[in-house]
Parts: structure tokens; sequence; C-alpha cells
């Protein structure tokens, strides 16, 4: 704002800044001015300028400045000095909002070529001069496009994941053979497990007995490590680890030449039940060889998959029902324990992905009211995500057996960490009862339920399960990235159940110093096989 006097002080003008508009001239009588009025004059303006100079900024900052006259800025402010507003903007964004609707109801032009970003679409604005509703399509295919490719990247995303998660990792690989060729080169890597003097420890019922079952050698370390550690009295621990033929060897070398002393272990392959016959078990033979299962587990999980009807969350808990570790022996094996220890009464069986953090011998003290399996039911918590699991979540009740047989609102309960009474199991027909459901499914081509082992076991011991504490097992430190950190510190056992394994490159990085925590990576085959604290 500039304020311009005559020499003879005949005219004052007042201009904007640039020089471009003039705001106000005043002629000054040629014959005669008194100080008086000049000095009056003056004071009028000195008042008003600010006010002139505010409202010019607002317009031109509002994108007005290309008024080029008195004319359009007193159209301009004009409203606005009588306190009226300019209601050209709401028109503008009412049309707006029309063009858009419009093009929401209309079929985009086939072969639209498309800029790659919002850049590019702006200079083709500018460069082809385009149209509101023209500049409109384009936005909404270029957004439509974006949302497809961010979809193929997360169906993309949980595919890798999946495969990541069925892989064994190249460091534990490693572990195990070094392992077996070291109980064929070592005798101290073949001795006794446990020593003979300690054998009738074995089936001690005044013991407090462990069962894990598992070919993941550094995952047993570290459940049987935790567990030990965390225990107010280890020496009346005994650890039952199962594992199949072929890991055998490793695992006995591993627990030989690491003893977790006072603890007493003992390892056994499923080679060495004698109970584990083809007569006893046929229903899992079937299901190891049966073509159709095997297909689904270790085939092509995106064939036949429609991905435009699914959701990324459902697709991922598919791929999870799909882990091949679901046809295992391995995993079939806890509904046979009443078989396999015929001298225990009562056992704490353990997941291979789960680190004990509190002392368990008060599972022995729960009264579990005659029911055979205590266990921490999974439909109410405060994590809504993992703790709201009901029967509607594992089975198919559209199949007419399970709408007849079961209650969609029944709830589920939790394997991983269970209390079992075998003396009250060995008057039941649970193993039965799963032998039953699983060959029904079977029939059924696998439409009654997808996911492993749970949900014949949710059938088989329906009426059985006496609930304990959730404090007792904490879930989802798998799947839940969000697990709450001041919960997990506090839980007895915490479960990595789903596919981010904390031994996995896909594991959560805040939740794998639970897990890492006791894995000794001073280890000589640990460290020789490149297995590093990430």
């Amino acid at each position: 704002m500039q304020l311009h006097f005559s020499p003879s002080m005949r005219s004052i003008t007042i201009s904007s800044s640039n020089g471009f508009i003039d705001l106000m001239k005043i002629k000054v009588a040629a014959r005669h001015i008194s100080y008086r009025t000049l000095f009056h004059t003056i004071l009028i303006l000195a008042f008003l300028l600010p006010f002139v100079f505010i409202l010019t900024a607002v317009v031109t900052l509002e994108g007005v400045n290309k008024c080029s006259s008195l004319d359009c800025l007193g159209r301009r402010l004009g409203p606005r000095l009588l306190g009226r507003a300019d209601d050209s903007g709401q028109r503008l964004v009412k049309d707006f909002y029309k063009i858009l609707n419009q093009v929401n109801t209309e079929e985009l032009p086939d072969g639209l070529k498309l800029p790659d970003t919002f850049s590019q679409l702006v200079s083709e604005m500018k460069n082809k001069q385009y149209d509101a509703k023209t500049f409109a399509l384009m936005l909404r295919a270029m957004m439509e496009k974006l949302e497809r490719d961010i979809r193929e990247s997360k169906f993309a995303e949980l595919m890798n994941k999946h495969f990541a998660a069925s892989a064994i990792p190249k460091g534990i690989h490693c572990l195990s053979l070094r392992l077996t060729d070291e109980y064929s080169s070592n005798a101290h890597a073949r001795k006794q497990l446990p020593s003979p003097e300690l054998l009738p420890l074995l089936s001690d019922n005044s013991y407090h007995h462990m069962i894990v079952s598992t070919d993941n050698i550094l995952a047993a370390s570290v459940v049987v490590n935790s567990a030990v550690q965390s225990s107010l009295q280890p020496e009346k621990i005994v650890f039952h680890v199962i594992t199949d033929k072929k890991t055998y060897a490793g695992m006995h070398s591993w627990f030989a030449l690491n003893p977790i002393s006072p603890a007493i272990v003992e390892v056994k392959g499923v080679h060495q039940f004698d109970w584990l016959t083809r007569e006893n078990v046929p229903v899992l033979e079937a299901v190891e060889s049966h073509n159709g299962i095997r297909s689904y587990y270790h085939g092509n999980h995106v064939a036949g998959a429609n991905l435009s009807e699914t959701t990324p969350r459902r697709f991922a808990s598919k791929l999870q029902a799909r882990s091949p570790k679901y046809i295992s022996l391995l995993n079939h094996l806890r509904i046979y324990i009443p078989e396999l220890f015929p001298n225990l009464n009562k056992v704490v069986f353990l997941d291979d992905d789960v680190v004990v953090q509190r002392d368990l011998s008060p599972l022995w003290e729960i009264d579990l009211e005659g029911k055979v399996n205590g266990a921490v039911e999974t439909c109410r918590g405060e994590d809504e995500w993992v703790m709201s699991k009901r029967f509607r979540n594992y089975f198919n009740f559209s199949h007419p057996l399970i709408a007849k047989n079961l209650n969609p609102d029944e709830c589920a309960w939790a394997y991983g960490m269970n209390i079992f009474d075998l003396s009250a199991w060995r008057k039941t027909n649970i193993r039965e009862t799963y032998h039953s459901w699983l060959k029904e499914n079977l029939k059924s081509n696998l439409t009654m339920w997808k996911l492993g082992t749970l949900p014949p076991a949710l059938i088989a011991f329906k009426g059985h399960v006496h609930p304990i504490e959730p404090s007792w097992h904490m879930l989802g430190l798998g799947y839940q990235n969000k697990t709450n950190i001041d919960s997990v510190k506090k839980a007895a056992v915490i479960h990595y159940n789903g596919q981010s394994k904390p031994w996995l490159q896909i594991g959560f990085e805040h939740l794998r110093p639970f897990w890492t925590k006791y894995v000794n990576y001073s280890n000589d085959f640990v460290r020789n096989c490149h297995i590093m604290e990430s």
C-alpha cells in the first residue's frame, strides 16, 4: 500500500504495492486548502487504510488477485464490508459433488489411458484443458486401479507369508542335520535319557509331567528351558518330548548334550511307541495318504479361489487352515495321550510354540470337577480378535450333520496349554468320537470343517472341558500384532499360535524377545548354524 502526494500538493493517490491498482485518489482544489482540512483528511485515511489493506490481503490470498480495477475489487470486497458471504465457493462445491455422483454411476470407457501419478494427472489437466467431468472420470479410474493393485499386493503378501510359515528355516534345518550327525559319531549324544536310575520317575505321579510333541529342536528347547526356569520346583518336573523318526536322533542329541538339570527329560520317537500301530490309528493314516487331502494342504492354494469375492482377512484364515502341519501325526498325537502314557494320571500338554513364564505346578491342584480337559475358553476376553471364537468360527453349519449336532454359539477353547486328567479320560469315548468325526469329514471331502485338529477335538471333548483362568494361557502372539505387552508379561504361558512364529523372519519383532531369551545362542551347534538373535 502506497500513499503519493503530488509535488504541488494538489492531489493525493493511494495505490497497491505493485502499482497496478489505484485504490483512491483525492484531488485538492487548486486555489486554496487549509492545513486543518489536510490534517483531518490524513487522519481519516490513516484510520481506514489498515482495514483496506487487510481486506485486500484476504481477497488476494483467496485467489482474486487478478482483479485489475476498483470495480472488480469492490465486487469482491463489497459483500464482506456489508457482512454478506460470497456463496460462489459453495456453488462450486455443489456442482463438483453433482459431477462426482454422475461419474460414479457411469461405466468407465474401455482403453482409458491413465497417468501413473497425481502429478502427471495435474500436468495433463493443464495441457489438455480437461473439464471437471473428465478430471473426475480420470480420478475415479486411477483410484479403482490403485485399489486393485493394493488388493493384489495384499493377497501376494499373504501367500508369501504362508510359504514362509510352512518352510523350515535354514538354521533350524542345519541344527537338526548337525545334531543327527553328532548322534552317530558321539557316544555322549547317544547316552540314555534319562539315566537308568531315573527311569522309575517317568511314571511317578508325585512328579509334574509335561508333554510336548514336535519335530522342531530349537522350539522344544525353548519350551523345556522356559518351563524349568520359571518353576519354583524344577526338580519335580518330568518332560516327555515326542518327535518323529527323522528328527529323533537330533532331538536326543540336543537334550543329551544340553541337560536341563534338575528336571528330567525323556525323548521318544513315535516309532518307539508300541501302541501306535496302523490298527489303532487307521484314520490318521488315511488322513496322511488321502490324495485329496494332500492336494488340499500341499497344492496350489490360489487355484479355484475367487479372490474378488473374499477379503484378505478371510483368505489369510483359509491359508492358515491349510498348513501342512495339520495332517501330521505329531499334531494329532495329543488325542492318544492316555494310551501312550498308561501309568500317568495327570499331565500338562504344551504346544511347541509356547513360552512358559510362570510356575505351572498350581495346575495340578486345580479341581477339574470330574472333567477331562482343563482349558482356557476363547469366546470372551479383552482382545476381541483373538478371544471371540465360537463353534461357528470352526464349523460349516450349512452341513446337515454339523447343524444337527452342534450349537454355533457354543464357546470354543484353546489347545496349546491343557491340563488333562488321564484317569477321567480313560473312562470316556473321546478317542472314538474323534475318529468317528474325522471319518465323516473325510467322506464329506472336508466340507464339515477345514482347520486342523481343533474342530474334531471340540466335538470329542464336548461336555468334558473345565474352563480355567485365562491368565494361564494367552493366545494370538503369532497373528495379533497389537498384542498388549503388559498382558503378555502377566500371562503364565504365552502362545505364538498363527503364522508369525518367533523363530521365523516374519515373527513380530516386539514379541520375539519373550521367546529368544530362552535360546542359548552361545551353544556351538546354534552358533555354527548361524542362528542369531535378531
